[in-house]
């Protein structure tokens, strides 16, 4: 029953962690929020110069 509860508790705690994460780089925009944003060679179109 306490196994259930933890592992209940784990799956949803992570579910939760990863929803906001999720959020807030949706907040930061397209190329804000990217993570290939270094070296990604699309930027012209985000507004962003390319290097």
């Amino acid at each position: 029953m306490i196994a259930n509860i933890i592992i209940g508790t784990a799956i949803f705690g992570y579910a939760t962690w990863a929803l906001v994460k999720f959020i807030n780089k949706s907040k930061k925009g397209k190329c804000a929020a990217c993570d290939l944003q270094k070296s990604c060679s699309s930027q012209g179109q985000c507004g962003v110069a390319p290097k």
